[in-house]
């Protein structure tokens, strides 16, 4: 393992606390992720399943999670189920965990190989009516590819067609949204990499290097500190390249003059950090490109003191909305005509400003939790203003990540952000 586990004490009470919220007489089902093909013989990398990681601490493919708290049987109420390893598998693929394995990452005392669930299942079936069944319901997510939990949820209502299926999504999501001590201390190790990852690139960004060599030096520092890697694909957007937002090609020079635009973040312990930096490839900023700079940089302090609990996504972002609308009325980009005479729904703002102020973060990058929902302390947030105007070859944005509590905690705090200590550090190779 390359990262620091977190005791199964955390997991141990992630699953009391769903069960606490269970119907009585069901049970849930968690599935691992699928390893997904890539060419000829090959996987891609894996990553697990955020909720199956929450409950369980495990972080292998082929596990199953059973939830069934009404069993009369004690040992039967959490079962594991998991891949049967053998000497041949482990001299080609590696170890697997065992029994004694899954017990300690977890805290579940009962594990099976998985060529036991069809049998230990249908027992399990017998004694309850509700049966709690996963999914990714975050709003934003769509796919051609039907993925394990869609696949499982099918054979279920197939073979158990007369019991009663409830979503397991919110149950978790529920839990998930306000993090706790240890999930942010693993939050703020991913933070602070992608720190050091920023600041190697402050000694490395010169005009003439191609953005994929900027991306590399992201690459090799999160690697080198036991990181998965980038916790999304990362944006590395020189000059008008920054007005994508989602620019992924990296394939361009960055030219003297210009912008570089880096919205990256470190994976550590499959918790998400999320950065956003933009700095002049030269070392230095131009006077309007300071200027906008120093617009940016009001609106990303001034929301990350608003991130406190009470509030919620929507009504934060209208309150940042409203700020833009001043600067960029102050930057001569809007005019106030402009705003009294915007259409609704289509606000002069929108034109330099189209995305929304933040999202919540943990073991996914977009995580779990609605715009409307009410933000509880301990959740995290990025904060991530921008102002993009294309027709100067501009875009700026400079996001954090940011704990809700009554003085909201920023988790990046020791990277640089303010334009006279990017410049120094940038002249000085420091």
């Amino acid at each position: 393992m390359r990262y620091k586990s977190i005791p199964a004490e955390m997991y141990i009470n992630n699953r009391n606390r769903l069960v606490s919220k269970m119907k009585p007489g069901s049970l849930a089902i968690v599935n691992a992720n699928d390893e997904m093909p890539r060419s000829g013989d090959q996987t891609f990398g894996y990553r697990q399943n955020s909720d199956l990681f929450y409950l369980t601490g495990l972080d292998q493919e082929k596990c199953i999670l059973v939830l069934c708290p009404w069993h009369p049987l004690e040992n039967m109420r959490e079962v594991l189920f998991t891949v049967k390893t053998n000497d041949l598998m482990v001299t080609w693929n590696g170890y697997k965990y065992t029994f004694e394995d899954v017990r300690n990452i977890s805290g579940i005392k009962t594990v099976k190989w998985i060529e036991d669930f069809d049998f230990t299942l249908k027992e399990m079936m017998s004694q309850v009516q509700t049966v709690y069944l996963n999914q990714n319901e975050y709003i934003k997510f769509f796919t051609e590819v039907p993925y394990r939990d869609l696949r499982f949820a099918e054979k279920m209502h197939h073979d158990f067609p007369v019991h009663g299926y409830e979503r397991l999504a919110p149950l978790i999501t529920s839990l998930r949204t306000a993090k706790q001590p240890r999930e942010i201390e693993q939050i703020k190790k991913a933070c602070d990499i992608t720190g050091d990852g920023f600041k190697r690139v402050l000694r490395f960004v010169k005009p003439g290097v191609m953005e994929y060599e900027v991306e590399a030096e992201y690459t090799h520092e999160f690697i080198r500190q036991g990181c998965n890697g980038h916790a999304y694909n990362p944006i590395i957007a020189s000059g008008k390249n920054a007005c994508i937002l989602h620019y992924v090609n990296n394939d361009l020079v960055c030219n003297d003059g210009d912008l570089l635009l880096m919205d990256v973040g470190a994976e550590y312990g499959l918790y998400c950090a999320d950065m956003t930096r933009t700095i002049p490839v030269n070392g230095k900023f131009t006077p309007r490109q300071r200027q906008v700079y120093d617009a940016v940089l009001r609106l990303l302090k001034a929301g990350m003191a608003m991130l406190t609990p009470g509030n919620t996504n929507d009504n934060w972002h209208k309150a940042i909305c409203s700020l833009m609308e001043k600067e960029l009325v102050g930057l001569g980009l809007i005019t106030e005509d402009d705003i009294r005479k915007q259409e609704p729904g289509n606000p002069a703002f929108f034109k330099y400003y189209m995305h929304g102020s933040g999202h919540f973060l943990g073991l996914d990058v977009h995580d779990v939790g609605s715009k409307q929902q009410t933000f509880e302390h301990g959740a995290v947030m990025t904060c991530e203003p921008g102002i993009y105007i294309p027709e100067e070859g501009i875009g700026i944005r400079l996001e954090n990540d940011v704990m809700v509590a009554d003085e909201p905690v920023n988790l990046m705090a020791g990277i640089p952000v303010e334009p006279d200590e990017i410049e120094e550090l940038m002249r000085s190779g420091k």
